[in-house]
């Protein structure tokens, strides 16, 4: 039996909640075999982050190029890329081996607050890696800074996404964690329509890292062969599961549990 491979291109975690930790764990409790490329190593916890260093450019390409010349990589996804040149390097490397489907998760800001991408990189973020992107993952606020519009509404939602897609992403899913609303609904708008998940909204500090397991868990159904709203689906369950048996780990904003007891998924289409 072959195992599906599926790659992450993002920032390592020394908590471990989030970042190519939290990616790879993910990848592991859904069936997948994870690779990774390191975009930047950060010191941080569930209070914050301490101190960010970049991986150099050619690191970057080398590891890429290293996991695509010896895996056969059937989905992919990209988490902190900090700078413009790291993203045209990571751009460069994905058309280099037309490594696809590509699940961008927009990470801006970590939960703490700390920005994580600077001013040139959101301008290259939308015009070079969105085109590439069969879906695109951001929370309300990285919606907002993409499709460059304030969002209170869900028309407003589905406007910032149909922006996000006009950039040349395929498919925006935006999540609505950081709405009032429970249930939490998230909207995959793609070129067939609006599709709508929803689940309870759990309450809990345990939040550590939950837009970059989103975001893997999507990738991992992708490397799996589901279609994009079963893997979106897929992913909603399983996070719902991962925060709602999270450890009470740190001081801050904790980790999930990124391998919860297999239950009956709660979402619906």
């Amino acid at each position: 039996m072959t195992l599906p491979v599926a790659l992450t291109i993002a920032g390592s975690d020394s908590g471990a909640g989030a970042g190519i930790q939290a990616d790879l764990k993910t990848f592991a409790a859904l069936g997948v075999y994870g690779v990774t490329v390191i975009t930047a190593i950060t010191a941080q916890n569930t209070l914050g982050v301490r101190a960010v260093q970049e991986v150099n450019a050619e690191v970057i390409r080398a590891q890429l190029d290293a996991v695509a010349d010896d895996f056969a990589i059937a989905a992919l996804k990209t988490g902190m890329l900090s700078s413009a040149a790291i993203i045209e390097t990571v751009v460069a490397g994905i058309r280099r081996h037309k490594l696809g489907p590509l699940v961008v998760d927009p990470v801006m800001i970590a939960k703490s607050g700390d920005r994580l991408l600077a001013e040139d990189a959101v301008d290259a973020l939308r015009r070079r890696l969105l085109p590439l992107a069969a879906v695109v993952t951001p929370n309300i606020p990285e919606a907002e800074v993409l499709a460059g519009r304030s969002i209170r509404t869900r028309d407003d939602r589905l406007a910032a996404a149909r922006a996000i897609m006009e950039l040349g992403a395929h498919a925006v899913v935006i999540k609505g964690g950081h709405s009032e609303d429970d249930p939490i609904i998230d909207l995959l708008v793609d070129s067939q329509g609006v599709h709508e998940y929803r689940a309870a909204r759990i309450v809990t500090t345990s939040t550590h890292g939950t837009g970059c397991t989103f975001s893997a868990a999507i990738t991992a159904g992708l490397a799996t062969g589901l279609d994009l709203p079963a893997a979106v689906a897929e992913a909603r369950g399983y996070v719902s599961r991962a925060l709602s048996s999270a450890p009470a780990l740190g001081h801050g904003h904790g980790p999930l549990n990124h391998f919860p007891s297999p239950q009956v998924a709660h979402a619906h289409h």
